[in-house]
């Protein structure tokens, strides 16, 4: 047999736990439907398993001709040529250095046979010219930004909830837009629409024709992966549009530190007024002359509000996850780290330690010297009926486990509530110092996510909508930044805090658990560091770090869990 007469094609196998590529002739009655990117079903240890075509070619020699086996069947269409790139890109960028969980993302969820003929509409203004970033306030109309968009032809774009993205797409079908949501309309996708539209994983969808991304919510954590890879949808996005040579516009009413620094100048905001008007009014309860560690988180004005059977009121406690605050008996100040400003907490040792940066202390206030600390433990096991006593009228509990929402017009949760809830007259954080001054060095940042959020349920001041936030922190750059409507006073403070700190993005983090994490973090040659049970490795870009940890050979029997740019861990 003339080998130069044979097509091998090189496929991933889509087996779990299988990091491997294999090699498989094409038939002659395949060759015409074989193409890279086909879903296809190839023999394996004797039994047949579905795979990625990732390569078509001659023989290389790599193997000898009498051990190739042919594919058995062609089952449809899969990512293209271009999307295998991508995540190939990815597999390196979020060190893992395999395809298979980033090829699963951008399949189809049913076989695809053929590509539906288009409906994409012409494009009617190509030339314009779309900002990086767009800072729109929480109630502004996203719709806006998107058909802005659609004016250069057709568009993908990606929200971080699916439920809202559809809501979107139902609007822009109303508007006469053809639109096709992911994954479920993969294959209309594919034929070519004017909006293709879905969750995180449709910046992995086919869009055919297309002329500009739209990222909306990129602050919005959700748009990261929780499995491994710890991919993120905005970083994915705008490494996509600059391979197609088009513009990646990310819109958010609190744009992350790095959106600000990748848009620099390309930057569009609303007028001072717009923005004003599109956040609600910032009630802040100063807390600090009081008791830091008084147990009720009942204050007057809350109990105000509660009592106003006219409003339907929220409560927010997140108690997952939060940070174990200190205050002094003596100046009543939360004992924060003198580096980078978030909490402290008590050693096995006695001394204080910041879980972000490390930085250790004696246990003295910086504030006065004093040594009488005092843990904070607000009393959440009575909240609920703490809430109904004070209000008079029934409190029902939202919690991620909850099934679906009380019937009652005052709520206590933790941050699911903001989920499921679509309207109230105020919102109500009891204790958002905890999240303000969590361990993470995003903290800022998700407490902004937070509010912002909650501004959308409750509307913009113009209407009437209400914030209450209870604090030790009323001067907080967060909290200054909502009270003023003006986001870029949380960014500057970000900016230069991670700059100063070699934090993302002037830096790349990873965080490495599970058996084996020290010994892997050593081999791999990274600065490395210990945050409880976490190892954290730091490199000075993405391309480094992914390729360090990708070179790394796992320690043996390790189980490690390795998430690049982690969300909560640091």
């Amino acid at each position: 047999m003339d080998p130069s007469s044979l097509l091998v094609a090189r496929v991933v196998p889509d087996v779990t736990g299988l990091d491997k590529h294999f090699d498989y002739l094409v038939p002659d009655a395949l060759r015409e439907r074989v193409a890279v990117g086909s879903m296809v079903r190839v023999p394996l240890h004797g039994r047949r398993v579905g795979g990625w075509v990732i390569s078509l070619g001659r023989p290389d020699g790599s193997v000898s001709l009498d051990r190739l086996v042919s594919i058995a069947k062609w089952s449809g269409i899969g990512p293209s040529a271009e999307i295998i790139e991508l995540a190939s890109w990815a597999s390196q960028r979020w060190g893992v250095g395999r395809l298979r969980p980033l090829l699963v993302a951008a399949s189809p969820p049913s076989m695809v046979g053929s590509r539906p003929q288009p409906t994409a509409s012409p494009p009617r203004h190509d030339d314009v010219a779309l900002p990086r970033l767009v800072r729109l306030p929480p109630t502004g109309d996203q719709l806006a930004m998107v058909i802005e968009a659609l004016n250069r032809g057709p568009a993908l774009v990606i929200h971080p909830s699916i439920d809202e993205a559809r809501r979107l797409g139902a609007r822009l079908r109303q508007a006469g837009y053809s639109t096709a949501a992911h994954p479920d309309q993969w294959a209309r996708a594919a034929g070519g629409v004017d909006v293709v539209i879905g969750g995180r994983s449709a910046v992995w969808s086919p869009c055919a024709g297309m002329r500009s991304i739209v990222v909306l919510d990129e602050h919005d954590e959700a748009l990261q992966e929780e499995r491994s890879p710890t991919w993120h949808a905005r970083d994915v996005a705008i490494e996509r549009a600059n391979r197609a040579a088009v513009p990646c516009m990310l819109v958010s009413p609190c744009p992350s530190v790095t959106a600000v620094v990748w848009a620099g100048d390309s930057f569009r905001r609303s007028s001072v007024s717009e923005e004003r008007d599109g956040w609600p009014i910032l009630e802040l309860v100063d807390r600090t002359r009081e008791e830091p560690w008084k147990r009720s988180l009942l204050t007057s004005p809350l109990i105000q509000h509660l009592r106003n059977r006219d409003r339907r009121v929220i409560c927010v406690h997140n108690t997952k996850g939060r940070a174990r605050l200190l205050a002094c008996r003596t100046c009543r100040s939360l004992q924060r780290c003198e580096r980078c400003q978030a909490a402290v907490m008590q050693d096995d040792d006695g001394s204080l330690v910041c879980r972000r940066c490390l930085t250790r202390r004696p246990v003295v206030c910086q504030n006065c010297g004093s040594g009488a600390l005092s843990l904070l433990r607000p009393g959440v096991s009575r909240l609920r009926e703490e809430i109904e006593a004070a209000a008079g009228r029934p409190v029902g509990v939202v919690t991620g486990d909850s099934e679906s929402l009380p019937d009652c017009d005052v709520l206590i949760g933790t941050e699911a509530v903001l989920h499921r809830a679509t309207r109230a007259d105020i919102v109500a954080f009891l204790d958002l110092d905890a999240e303000l001054l969590a361990p993470r060095y995003r903290a800022g940042e998700q407490a902004m996510a937070l509010l912002a959020r909650a501004a959308r349920i409750v509307g913009g001041r113009d209407e009437g909508g209400r914030l209450l936030v209870q604090t030790f922190l009323p001067r907080h750059e967060v909290l200054q930044a909502v009270l003023h409507a003006d986001p870029s006073r949380l960014a500057k403070v970000e900016l230069s805090r991670r700059q100063l700190l070699g934090l993302p993005p002037f830096a790349a983090l990873a965080a490495v658990s599970g058996s084996g994490a020290g010994e892997f973090a050593a081999a791999t040659g990274l600065e490395a560091s210990s945050a409880g049970d976490v190892i954290l490795l730091r490199a000075p870009t993405w391309d480094e770090l992914g390729a360090a940890i990708v070179a790394t050979p796992r320690p043996k029997g390790s189980r490690l869990r390795i998430e690049v740019d982690p969300a909560r861990q640091t």
